[in-house]
């Protein structure tokens, strides 16, 4: 077994750590969820902090580690009698992305079930995990189903796997780390709540702690055994200090003063339902332990709020994370008792968790300098202001160039889906063949057999019941009786928008609605768990704004510095897509794409900009793509350009009223990627 990077030894990270470390004195705060780029020691400060947790007895030969003080009464491998307890170290286990639900929450043995009767369990990852921790590397990336299925153990305490009228429970308590890049997408809302804590990490801008960032990296690739044991007497110190805070633990005093600081805090953000009050609770708790003392102070609350409310104010992905400080600090003001002679801006001296100090006996979840502002939290690739945004100079196209608008409330869209049965990632978009959802029939099991049928089965088993020599009451079954269900469900889509942002467009009302539109589509498209692109066109040419991605809020930020201007290059848009869609079929060729065109059907620029344009949609129609046009015409003379573009693409068109989900004139839509006759 390899030798972990030792976790006193990360530099930096202070939030990080803290998190940790406030779940491994306290579980019941409920885990966290670690957001920040790539390259931050996400996964190196997980898996270093399992050294530190203290070992756990439990019931020799148990496989869900029942603690032999009080055992599980309803574990599968109990009843267990009184008997010593072994000692082991606690177990960090990895969920990786691409994992089944079988894998997570264990498989049973169904041709065993129905042949002999017996519940023959084989446990899974929850079962590993318990009374350990669970570690989701990019937690963003994994399927729905398996979200929820972990978020309810985590929540519940307990696993249940129920199928074909076997039942089967046990205990599942752990803690619970996700990590995630949210340039690759966010988590939806409900989902981030389920996580008690969550930080945000970002690579250090000064000089010299990145050099020793690499320095203490190098040293221990050169030699792990070695680089550890120079650090072992601080591994060993904060192991204590972590035994010690958990003995401490139930001493702490949450006075009724405190209590209404939480529940004010909580107000004035406007969280959601009472989780974040018994979250922050717990955190200012365990802040108070961790700092060696027994009673809550106001700094401890004002912690745990920074580190307990950012994700649960999120209500949709274009919202910025984090917290007004100035807002936080006039909250616990207003609400604390008058007599606190506390020092707002004389931080509690106590001991840290290795960093620089910090009130609660953590560091500040804000440290400065070593913190992105929430404003700043965008990817890498979020664009600043273009300095074409600058007034018209000679040679510009005709029209000039206009500064961007902001874009118009957003609204609740028509669902618009791909035709016929696809087999792409889970989502909610359009019909798919997947491991969930409506039963639709029973094949054969090409391989592992994942998803009984019974019915099936039972009628495949019937008629050789007799050659098989059943005398007993319990069904003989073969393997080659075995039927796999096939089910029906949602799949998430590529959704490429193609947006207009020439001068035909460029009327700030006009264009303000546009965009409003794209951000709705936008948002509807996180929703569905969809994956976006954003192509756009003006000028003289075509540019790809944001590659295919799964973070929308990053298509979000490009519409909103989106200029416009210029002539109408509509082919040269088209073409673009269909690059676009080409590369990612090689990429993905089970995800079907949705191409949304957004224009008002105009064409200018180079000979016959009309025809060429329409040869560019019979490209695309001649490929199968689903597309739908967003007519954004608007003026008593309209042309119906906008609808021609539409019929060459073999697609549809809706207004920007019918868009909307609760217009009238709109009905429900689903995209035909069949031609359709002029």
């Amino acid at each position: 077994m390899s030798t972990p990077y030792p976790f006193t030894a990360i530099v930096g990270q202070d939030d990080l750590r803290l998190g940790l470390l406030l779940n491994a004195v306290s579980p019941a705060v409920g885990g966290v969820l670690v957001r920040g780029e790539k390259g931050t020691a996400k996964s190196t400060a997980v898996r270093a902090l399992a050294a530190l947790m203290p070992e756990v007895p439990v019931v020799p030969g148990c496989r869900f580690s029942c603690d032999p003080g009080s055992p599980d009464p309803a574990c599968p491998d109990g009843p267990h009698a009184e008997a010593a307890g072994v000692s082991r170290a606690a177990r960090t286990v990895e969920l990786p992305v691409g994992a089944s639900e079988d894998r997570l929450v264990g498989a049973l043995d169904i041709e065993r079930a129905l042949s002999e009767g017996v519940k023959a369990f084989e446990p899974g990852l929850l079962a590993d995990a318990h009374r350990g921790i669970l570690y989701v590397d990019e937690v963003n990336l994994l399927h729905d189903h398996l979200v929820d299925l972990l978020l309810d153990a985590a929540a519940m305490g307990a696993s249940y796997v129920e199928r074909e009228g076997v039942s089967v429970r046990h205990a599942a308590r752990f803690l619970l780390v996700g990590t995630m890049n949210p340039e690759e997408g966010e988590l939806r809302p409900q989902l981030l709540d389920r996580f008690g804590l969550t930080v945000e990490v970002s690579a250090s801008r000064d000089t010299d702690e990145r050099v020793e960032v690499v320095r203490r990296r190098l040293a221990y690739d050169d030699d792990p055994e070695g680089f550890a044991a120079r650090w072992a007497e601080e591994e060993s110190a904060l192991r204590e200090r972590i035994a010690a805070a958990r003995v401490l633990l139930p001493r702490v005093v949450l006075s009724d003063g405190v209590l209404r600081q939480i529940a004010a805090t909580c107000a004035a953000f406007e969280v959601d339902g009472m989780r974040a009050d018994i979250v922050m609770a717990r955190t200012a708790t365990t802040l108070a332990a961790w700092a060696g003392r027994e009673e809550v102070t106001a700094d401890d609350v004002r912690q745990a709020a920074l580190l307990a409310l950012p994700h649960r104010r999120r209500r949709n992905p274009f919202d910025a994370p984090g917290l007004d400080e100035d807002k936080l600090d006039q909250t616990l003001d207003e609400a604390g008792p008058q007599e606190d002679g506390s020092d707002d801006d004389d931080p509690d001296p106590g001991p840290d968790g290795g960093g620089d100090g910090g009130g609660g006996g953590g560091v500040p979840p804000q440290a400065d300098g070593d913190r992105t502002p929430p404003s700043a939290s965008q990817s890498d690739d979020t664009p600043s202001p273009a300095p074409e945004s600058a007034p018209d100079t000679p040679g510009r196209p005709a029209g000039g160039e206009q500064q961007p608008v902001a874009a118009a409330e957003p609204f609740r869209t028509k669902m618009l889906s791909v035709p016929g049965l696809g087999e792409g990632a889970a989502g909610r978009r359009s019909r798919a063949r997947t491991e969930h959802g409506r039963t639709t029939g029973a094949v054969r099991p090409q391989g592992a057999l994942t998803k009984l049928h019974l019915a099936a089965t039972v009628q495949a088993a019937a008629p050789h019941q007799r050659s098989r020599g059943r005398s007993g009451r319990g069904l003989v079954v073969r393997r080659d009786d075995l039927r796999q269900a096939t089910r029906e469900g949602r799949e998430g889509n590529l959704v490429l928008f193609v947006v207009d942002a020439s001068g035909s467009m460029a009327a700030r009302q006009r264009m303000s609605a546009v965009k409003g539109a794209v951000l709705s589509l936008l948002l509807d498209a996180y929703q569905r768990r969809d994956k976006v692109g954003l192509v756009t066109f003006r000028g003289k040419e075509a540019e790809v704004a944001l590659p295919p991605t799964s973070s929308v809020d990053a298509a979000a930020a490009r519409l909103e510095s989106l200029p416009t201007g210029g002539r109408t290059p509509l082919a040269a848009g088209l073409l673009k897509a269909h690059d676009v869609l080409r590369v990612e079929r090689l990429r993905d060729p089970s995800r079907r794409p949705l191409l949304v065109v957004v224009t008002d059907g105009r064409a200018t620029g180079g000979p016959e900009p009309v025809a060429l344009a329409g040869r560019a949609g019979r490209l695309h129609r001649s490929e199968g793509t689903a597309s739908v046009v967003v007519d954004c015409e608007s003026g008593y003379v309209r042309l119906g350009l906008a609808g021609e573009l539409a019929r060459e693409l073999g697609g549809t068109a809706v207004t920007l009223d019918e868009l909307r989900a609760d217009s009238i004139a709109g009905l429900v839509k689903d995209v035909t990627a069949a031609g359709r006759a002029a």
